[in-house]
């Protein structure tokens, strides 16, 4: 975990300052190319000035970020002296606009009957293994397994393989984390250039020996700095076979907390990578060390083009009843495929860890005295007292038939007699020596083993494919008889335990301040690039040097492989709003969605005036909330004010506003009322000081009512839909630490109990604000500043509830701090949480489990239900959840820790950040359930949950900028797209692919879609939504606005194969559930 904090916040730097220069490309792309251009100047002084303000604000947020915020500041500043703009003309040839500009009020969401049927009819085929299932089947008893401490005694019959011999693949390898207890490039000075240095060398030595990589992170680091002939041995002993890359990703991801977003991004650039570098396309999956699996990962290995993949970190029951049943070898199918297009052959490797003690068999005794790194005399033996021993003559027969006794007994799990024994561990085969001392001594036992027709065997070194295409071939007499001899499986490996009840599920909230950032970074990154691919493709067209010869694309691909490293499985422990300030003069603000529908979204910029007006870009005022800005809980800034107003926005396209400072402002001045606090009057704003709170305390919109407690926190929310009300009460609490020697810690959640209530010795202060665009209460208590609003929208960002916590736990010691809703809904023990914001994963609350086994990843949304109605409570951060009772969802928010839980950190966390996490609470009524349906292995989300999640995680982003010249004018609005995209379709992200020379960019962009899976059986009147479904088709030709399509090709998804005759497409088809990448090229 101690990546490099820089890298990541240099990314999200960069493209705050990309995102506008992209605006002023593409505004200058529909215009003339002028006669006779000025000379063309620096960038704007004032951008750069709307981002030292911006991080001023962050400043005073986030209190300890103070060396974060000066590297930000730095890279903006260095950066601004590269990115120019360019000559603009005042005649406008805009778009006005995607789709209808009716009131959303006016609107009733249309949706195609047909695409209803998907989400009632999947779910309901039958996997040979369901997850679900196997919870309820298992006893979690965990008895003494004797040699193999969590699994049982294995035996086997000496004649077993007479007839077909034993097929071993002993497979070479070296797992490096770019980043965990050093910095990425400490680990690559350090040891990693070594181990490819000695790779070339040794493998090249003899062609029986095998290696297999998986970080392309590193490869890349590697090839950056080594000679034409260090690059041919590579390429070569990849061809012969000797060297296999495996996944390819630019990281060994997390599968519990990034988006998908992020696991496709980095797939892709590793994929891309190898393609540009060495001309090679991965073939398998190697997973060993993510702490859990989600089907989410199996699914992008498919569509990737892969056809193999292996796991390692699984709870050690499931591993267990998975070895007595031999179904540690299966078809991994998504839980919603209703055929079998998603399978994916997967190994589990049965044992405790990837190490070779735990890989040869189930005796780790035995095995480590095979890990011929531990001889005598070297710098760590093996823990069971046993060292190994040099193979030599005198001793190969009893040392090959001891090795040999142990890959019998593993082969014993599986249905086959093809076994695979990875050899390795972290950061293994760095020093010149262990390439001798493994492959050497290997190589002798394999030989005599060979030799001696009675032991029935053979085994060699192999690469991962080598294993699964002897796998199968094994299949191929069943697969000709219709069906293969794995099972079926479906669903997710979460949560996972290592041993005892050491579950691994503090890690999805661990360092929630890096999670919030993370999100936000994705959101930036696929902002600027789906601008960068417009303004490109403007830039080429109308010749425009300046900008096609910019280091734009050179810091696209930093950002990406910055991104992408922070996905690794032991980078993504972990910013507040982003806001924009606004001095006077003239100020334009350009606001862009990053959306693909039209949307009408909240603005807010800070300004030095309380008297101000905005205007639409033709002119139009616009109405304006004016509300205080708080230096702290009870004291009115008097030199900063917050202006909010409602933009309406067209799908992936930009709106000019202007900003006026005039003394005939016609604002709406927020109200304001104190709860056990006083404020001085203001002279701008009517606030009223009360002592107590026997009145109550409500806020409304055209939606929902809420009401309060004294202290602030929500209790009810009545809809006015039906005029229902329903108990929706959120409270705070503690968990702490157990009392036995292993405590919680970075990785494990270990708690002494059940929660305990958060308690305060004094009762918060209170703060309720009334305006005309929003409305809030905010509590202060002592460790959280807690937050309710509600918008004054019709539409999607009006029909939810936003909370908004701030946390600050810096002081405690051995805490986690908890947000608990519980309401009416009788959800028994069952709810729902997704995966990596792909797709929903139904849970069951145990009572045979401890509590931490109960607790799972949300990355977007968790929700629980009964026949009437649904509570979705929706992230834009992943953290811990769990629902330990019928009505409740409970999510861990940040957690201070003060020991090492003995997972190889050596340290606790204890350097909390004040971190704000953002949430939003939809209560949705359903109609015609079936009870039954219930039970299913699937779940969706409504349509309105999908797009609210999508407005949450993708927000408007707002870039202000002042003028001096007057021959300079912005034009009105930038619209890409012809109309919304259906309701149910998601742009991912709209990539530039780099040329196949060089590192610069090329013509075409990866266009990924996602169709989503939606449940129907919500209301869909009044929604805000201007889309419809249309069963998932897009004609091309309606598809942009100003671009004109100039091919658009099918892809796998990270570019690595094409389909067989792939040609130009009119019409793009995605089934429901589908991700899809498309080469495409505009002009």
């Amino acid at each position: 975990m101690k990546l490099s904090r820089q890298f990541t916040v240099f990314g999200s730097a960069i493209f705050c300052v990309v995102i506008f220069s992209l605006y002023l490309m593409l505004d200058r792309g529909h215009l003339d190319y002028p006669r006779n251009p000025r000379r063309e100047g620096s960038f704007p002084q004032g951008q750069l000035s709307m981002l030292q303000e911006k991080i001023d604000h962050l400043e005073r947020l986030l209190a300890e970020n103070n060396e974060i915020i000066s590297n930000i500041r730095d890279s903006v500043i260095n950066l601004s002296e590269s990115v120019e703009d360019g000559p603009k003309s005042s005649q406008s040839n805009f778009s006005q606009g995607a789709g209808s500009h009716l009131l959303p009020s006016q609107l009733s969401l249309s949706v195609d009957t047909a695409d209803c049927l998907f989400a009632s009819q999947s779910g309901s085929h039958n996997s040979d293994v369901q997850m679900l299932d196997v919870y309820s089947l298992i006893s979690f008893d965990n008895p003494d397994g004797g040699v193999w401490k969590q699994g049982f005694d294995i035996t086997y019959e000496s004649n077993e393989w007479d007839t077909e011999p034993l097929q071993v693949f002993v497979v070479p390898h070296s797992h490096n984390d770019p980043g965990w207890l050093k910095t990425f490039n400490d680990y690559f000075r350090d040891k990693t250039q070594y181990i490819f240095n000695n790779m070339v060398l040794k493998l090249k030595e003899d062609s029986r020996r095998k290696f297999i990589w998986s970080e392309i992170s590193y490869l890349s680091k590697w090839w950056d700095i080594i000679d034409i002939q260090k690059k041919d041995a590579v390429k070569s002993l990849i061809e012969n076979g000797q060297l296999e890359i495996v996944t390819g990703g630019w990281v060994m991801p997390d599968e519990a907390t990034p988006h998908y977003f992020a696991l496709i991004d980095q797939l892709i650039e590793g994929h891309q990578w190898l393609e540009n570098n060495i001309g090679v396309k991965p073939r398998s999956g190697w997973a060993i060390d993510p702490f859990g699996h989600s089907p989410t990962m199996a699914y992008l290995l498919n569509r990737a083009g892969l056809s193999h993949m292996l796991i390692q970190r699984v709870h050690y029951a499931v591993k267990k009843h998975f070895a007595l049943h031999k179904t540690l070898e299966f078809f991994w199918r998504q839980n919603w495929d209703l055929g079998s297009v998603t399978d994916i052959l997967c190994h589990m490797m049965p044992f405790y860890s990837y190490d070779i003690p735990h890989t040869c068999g189930p005796d780790p005794k035995i095995c480590c005295q095979f890990d011929f790194k531990r001889l005598p005399g070297g710098r760590f033996g093996c823990p069971w007292g046993v060292p190994p021993e040099t193979i030599h003559p005198g001793n190969v027969q009893s040392r090959a038939r001891m090795l040999l006794d142990q890959y019998r007994k593993k082969s014993k799990l599986f249905r086959t007699k093809v076994l695979l024994a990875p050899l390795g561990d972290d950061f293994r085969y760095c020093e010149y020596t262990e390439w001798d001392l493994q492959f050497k001594n290997y190589q002798q036992l394999f030989d005599y083993m060979n030799s001696q027709s009675k032991f029935k065997v053979k085994i060699q070194f192999g690469t991962l494919s080598d294993f699964f295409d002897a796998l199968d071939k094994a299949d191929e007499t069943q697969r000709d008889k219709g069906q293969s001899m794995f099972p079926v499986l479906s669903g997710d490996f979460f949560t996972y335990a290592d041993r005892d009840d050491h579950y691994w599920s503090g890690y999805f909230t661990s360092r929630p301040f890096y999670k919030r950032m993370d999100r936000i970074m994705e959101s930036h990154l696929r902002a600027a690039e789906i601008l960068y691919y417009f303004a490109l493709r403007q830039a080429h067209k109308y010749k425009i040097n300046k900008f096609l010869s910019s280091s734009l694309y050179t810091a696209l691909t930093e950002a990406r492989r910055n991104l992408g490293l922070f996905q690794h499985h032991d980078a993504i422990t972990g910013t507040a709003k982003d806001w924009v300030v606004v001095d006077y003069g003239t100020r334009y603000l350009v606001v862009y969605n990053p959306l693909e529908q039209d949307r009408i979204s909240l603005v807010s910029v800070y300004v030095s005036s309380p008297t101000v007006q905005v205007f639409s870009a033709s002119g139009k005022p616009v109405e304006v909330q004016v509300s205080a800005v708080w230096d702290t809980a009870n004291t009115i800034s008097e030199t900063a004010y917050e202006i909010s107003f409602r933009a309406h926005i067209p799908p992936l396209g930009l709106k000019v506003y202007k900003i006026l400072e005039s003394a005939s402002s016609n604002s709406h001045l927020a109200d304001y009322v104190l709860y056990k606090n006083k404020v001085e009057d203001s002279r701008i704003f009517t606030i009223k000081n009360m002592i107590n709170t026997e009145e109550g305390i409500t806020l409304e919109n055209s939606f929902v009512l809420l009401r309060f407690d004294q202290t602030g926190l929500m209790k009810q929310m009545m809809t006015k839909e039906d005029g229902k009300h329903h108990e929706v009460n959120v409270q705070f609490s503690w968990y702490g630490t157990t009392i036995k020697r292993d405590k919680s810690g970075a990785y494990l959640f270990l708690p002494d109990g059940n929660a305990k209530p958060y308690v305060y010795t004094t009762p918060p202060f209170v703060r309720v604000t009334h305006g005309r665009i929003y409305s809030e209460v905010t509590c202060f208590f002592d460790h959280v500043t807690h937050r309710v609003r509600l918008y004054h929208i019709q539409g999607i960002e009006g029909q939810s509830v936003e909370v908004s916590n701030i946390v600050d736990i810096r002081k405690v010691y051995n805490r986690e701090i908890a947000m608990k809703i519980s309401s009416d809904i009788k959800s028994q023990n069952r709810f729902y949480t997704d995966l990596n914001g792909y797709q929903i994963q139904p849970r069951m609350t145990l009572s045979k489990l401890p509590l931490q086994a109960n607790v799972y990843p949300m990355t977007t949304m968790a929700y629980i239900q009964d026949a009437k109605h649904r509570l979705t409570l929706l992230s834009a951060q992943s953290l811990g959840v769990s629902s330990l009772n019928s009505g409740q969802i409970e999510v861990i928010m940040d957690r201070r820790l003060m020991q090492d839980d003995n997972r190889g950190l050596e340290q606790g966390i204890q350097d909390n950040k004040i971190t704000a996490n953002l949430f939003r609470i939809l209560l949705e009524k359903r109609s015609a359930v079936n009870t039954e349906e219930e039970k299913k292995s699937v779940s969706y989300p409504s349509l309105l949950s999908h797009i609210t999640s999508s407005l949450m995680n993708h927000p408007v982003i707002p870039m202000a900028n002042k003028f001096s010249s007057p021959t300079l004018e912005l034009q009105g609005e930038f619209s890409p797209l012809q109309s919304s995209l259906p309701c149910d379709i998601h742009l991912v992200n709209l990539r530039t692919i780099q040329s196949k020379v060089g590192n610069g960019h090329s013509n075409e962009a990866a266009l990924i879609l996602h169709r989503k899976g939606f449940d129907c059986r919500f209301s869909s009147k009044g929604t805000g939504l201007f889309c419809s479904t249309t069963q998932g088709k897009i004609l091309v030709q309606k598809l942009l606005n100003k671009f004109i399509v100039e091919s658009l090709t099918p892809s796998s998804l990270s570019l690595m194969h094409s389909p067989p005759g792939t040609q130009n497409i009119s019409e793009i088809n995605l089934s429901p559930m589908e991700i899809s990448t498309f080469r495409i090229q505009l002009r």
